[in-house]
């Protein structure tokens, strides 16, 4: 089954039931081709005054038990000092993070950081510490550009949780437009290095004399490819690091379309294109997004911002073929992208302002939130995500195939969210009721539900009998309101639930 992802290619939808994650779920981010430097090798002169290790304690939220505070977890990471006395590292190593500890070498006290900005769809994290002495003698690291491909570059973090640094050198091999799994829905640009990848580290700054050229963050595990690991450009952290200028983070943009390559000849002839292997078909045009209303679906574009595209919809940026999404990639929000293309054989010239896209963000691993539910007379309600779909371990075949369909067949026009019975708190009160497990909500008492506010509200309101419909299904389930207001300590105290409802976003 097709899942669509935020990005901007005819490859906008994962194959789930075909794709055994490549990447390890659990991020590893140093580069290691082996261990090239013994544990008690002093790092360089440079490193030593920048480079961070980063040990925290995490609790990662319970989708299935949404009431409860989560399983208690901790992991070490790798960061370097930037400019402004802060801390750069991947979001991963710091998401849902309860306490962050960083150390510095040469020195023994341990020094507690916080969170400052992340943006969990480029894996980016920035870090303040309390005690700003933990800066003195340390020296911001420089970005430079991307670097040539068969240049070497020197990794450097601390490997499998080690206490010492180590460094790596590796070959760049590729710069691609590729997954980001963290997120697990948004594609960027990332470099590939000759360089296999251990568990531990991730953050770690990736040199090429004495500037950054990236992040390593992320790798194939060992019986998927050997020697293969991936570094954050500087591309992606300086948009990054701009973004938060202002105070916040944005997120990224998108163009919210589809397209479909352009190499056929006769395909060419028949929308009036010469063949000079130039153009791309768009396919869908998602409402909501940047481009409604604007572009339509069976325009040609041949050209962003004077980028000319070619029929594989790469174009020339810094002196390699990437992605057009590259082009959007480096814009923010509010600012416009100036699209050439065909539409009915004539060439048309269009600005596109361009805008956070919902809903892919469903299709997003979510951090740093806490579930949102409502539990109502046994029966737990809550908005179907990505989180949700992978916790619950969805089988519902209607279910499933609404939310696989949920952007491809507009259905979040008429429902912004998804809202399952994801569970029931067995009682009583709710006999009858466990065929209904994973279906979707239509109504309750003739409302329709679009969100889970609807739902909160719907039950908020007096009634002798609360009829709750699903999609699909030949019979309500039936509440009597007596009951479950008899019930309601009952199955607090069994069950120990200690709040009937989140609903903040």
């Amino acid at each position: 089954m097709f899942r669509p992802i935020r990005i901007l290619s005819v490859f906008s939808k994962l194959l789930r039931a075909a794709a055994p994650a490549p990447f390890h779920r659990v991020l590893l981010a140093t580069l290691l081709a082996a261990s090239l430097a013994a544990s008690s090798q002093a790092a360089p002169d440079l490193i030593r005054k920048s480079l961070v290790r980063i040990q925290t304690s995490s609790q990662e939220p319970d989708y299935s038990v949404p009431w409860n505070a989560g399983r208690i977890g901790g992991g070490i990471g790798a960061g370097f000092v930037i400019s402004g006395n802060r801390i750069m590292t991947n979001a991963h190593v710091v998401s849902d993070a309860r306490y962050i500890v960083v150390d510095k070498l040469g020195d023994p006290q341990p020094y507690t950081a916080r969170v400052k900005y992340i943006g969990h769809d480029c894996d980016l994290a920035v870090l303040d510490v309390e005690d700003p002495t933990f800066f003195k003698g340390m020296e911001p690291l420089e970005f430079d550009g991307i670097p040539e491909i068969e240049s070497s570059v020197m990794v450097y973090g601390y490997p499998i949780g080690g206490d010492r640094p180590s460094v790596t050198r590796g070959i760049v091999s590729r710069v691609d437009f590729q997954q980001y799994s963290h997120s697990g829905a948004d594609a960027h640009l990332v470099i590939q290095i000759d360089a296999a990848i251990n568990p531990g580290n991730s953050g770690g700054p990736v040199l090429q004399g004495s500037k950054v050229v990236g992040v390593a963050f992320q790798g194939y595990s060992g019986d998927v490819a050997q020697n293969t690991g991936y570094m954050i450009p500087t591309p992606v952290i300086t948009r990054f690091l701009t973004d938060i200028e202002d105070g916040k983070y944005d997120h990224y943009v998108d163009l919210a379309i589809s397209y479909f390559p352009l190499f056929n000849p006769a395909a060419r002839a028949a929308l009036g294109l010469e063949n000079d292997d130039h153009g791309v078909l768009i396919g869908s045009v998602f409402a909501g997004g940047s481009s409604e209303g604007i572009l339509k679906k069976g325009d040609v574009i041949m050209a962003i911002d004077g980028h000319a595209i070619t029929s594989d919809g790469s174009v020339e940026m810094d002196g390699s073929p990437v992605e057009m999404a590259e082009i959007v990639e480096r814009k923010f929000k509010g600012e416009e992208v100036r699209i050439e293309l065909i539409r009915d054989g004539k060439p048309l010239s269009l600005t596109v302002p361009l805008k956070n896209p919902y809903p892919f963000d469903l299709f997003s691993n979510a951090y740093d939130v806490k579930p949102r539910y409502v539990v109502f007379g046994g029966l737990i309600f809550q908005p179907l995500d990505e989180n949700l779909f992978n916790a619950m371990r969805i089988t519902n075949q209607r279910t499933s195939y609404y939310f696989d369909h949920f952007i491809e067949d507009d259905l979040y026009k008429e429902r912004p969210e998804i809202v399952i019975l994801s569970n029931i708190l067995s009682d009583p009160v709710n006999a009858y009721a466990d065929e209904f497990r994973q279906s979707i909500v239509d109504t309750i008492n003739g409302k329709k539900i679009k969100t889970l506010a609807d739902v909160a509200s719907a039950f908020a309101q007096p009634a002798d009998y609360y009829v709750i419909e699903f999609l699909g299904a030949s019979r309500p389930v039936v509440l009597e309101a007596k009951a479950v207001a008899a019930a309601r300590d009952r199955i607090m105290s069994r069950y120990q639930v200690n709040a009937e409802s989140n609903l903040k976003k």
